[in-house]
């Protein structure tokens, strides 16, 4: 694949992640100047905001009349919910890059029904398949003091994700960040106040990457906190391309531990274009981890590994699922 300019936006996004997770007094340093946390209550997109093309469809029916991985007819995509958009900082390529981090602050990540999603670029569908329920807090990687503090205590975004329940969330373009997802009411967190549970990273439509995206799930956080680590699985949403870890990290598939925090090419990306994934929030057996590595008839099989070096590399290197040119690798 001809990904070099892709590796040169990605590299830039790993090293961001590393930096996101410096050890001894490099960490220290940025510790001690974060801002006061942020936290943004956001609505849910609803379908009067995002007018479809059947406004009279049927409200008792169990699915939304349009399948929430389809994109607008006419090729234009919504933004209605979305805050303005920030221009991008820092510089390509270097761990300082800000994306579009809303204006407000978060609010360029946005909870939507499942009958607006299919109006938005990019989406990702959220499945609780666990028996318990669960916390989601979303962030940028980029804090609201401009500083690589984003996983410290701040919300764009944050809902309880309940047992069998599905949810839907939409992101700006030019949006690198991650999600940190976990049983209960809180999230845990390390010593400086840094989520410490799996994690979702993400980077969609990079302006610094020439339009490319990724993703992945990650277990290097909670891992460097000694934290406890979820199992998640972030798909496209036609399982063609998977990032899975169980819990514990007891079986890891294209997915990062904190071993594997140096290694580049882990996780999925995709060149321009609109990204629907989907996440299963849950505790994967090693069985369902076979399954679903050799598209077997497991929970969601999937291709298994694959994913462009490129876009890769600059994924934030956690829990779960790793953002795309947030994992920066150390």
């Amino acid at each position: 694949m001809q990904l070099k300019n892709s590796l040169v936006l990605f590299t830039a996004l790993t090293a961001a992640t590393a930096s996101a997770r410096l050890h001894g007094h490099e960490r220290r340093h940025h510790h001690d100047k974060r801002a006061v946390a942020t936290t943004t209550t956001s609505d849910v997109a609803s379908v009067s905001a995002v007018p479809t093309s059947d406004s009279s469809s049927d409200s008792s029916s169990s699915s939304p009349s349009v399948e929430w991985f389809n994109h607008p007819s006419n090729g234009q995509y919504s933004r209605q919910g979305f805050g303005g958009k920030t221009s991008s900082s820092g510089g390509g390529g270097t761990i300082f890059y800000a994306g579009n981090v809303g204006d407000p602050w978060g609010s360029n990540i946005i909870e939507v029904t499942a009958q607006n999603a299919s109006q938005y670029k990019h989406v990702v569908e959220f499945e609780g398949n666990s028996s318990q329920a669960w916390t989601v807090v979303f962030w940028n990687k980029i804090g609201p003091d401009g500083k690589l503090t984003g996983w410290y205590g701040n919300d764009a975004l944050k809902f309880t994700l309940e047992p069998g329940e599905t949810r839907y969330v939409a992101f700006d373009d030019d949006t690198q960040g991650g999600w940190a997802a976990a049983e209960g009411e809180d999230i845990p967190k390390d010593s400086f106040g840094g989520y410490s549970s799996t994690w979702g990273e993400f980077d969609f439509s990079s302006s610094t990457n020439n339009g490319w995206s990724g993703w992945d799930v990650s277990a290097i956080q909670a891992q460097a906190a000694k934290k406890p680590v979820q199992g998640m699985k972030l798909c496209t949403h036609d399982n063609q391309k998977c990032s899975t870890i169980t819990g514990n990290a007891a079986s890891v598939v294209n997915a990062y531990t904190e071993a594997l925090k140096t290694v580049n090419g882990i996780g999925g990306n995709e060149q321009n274009g609109a990204i629907r994934l989907s996440a299963n929030i849950l505790r994967l057996s090693f069985l369902q981890i076979i399954r679903i590595s050799f598209g077997g008839p497991g929970l969601r099989a999937g291709a298994g590994p694959s994913c462009g070096f490129l876009v890769c590399k600059y994924l934030y290197t956690t829990v779960s699922i790793h953002f795309i040119g947030l994992s920066f690798s150390t």
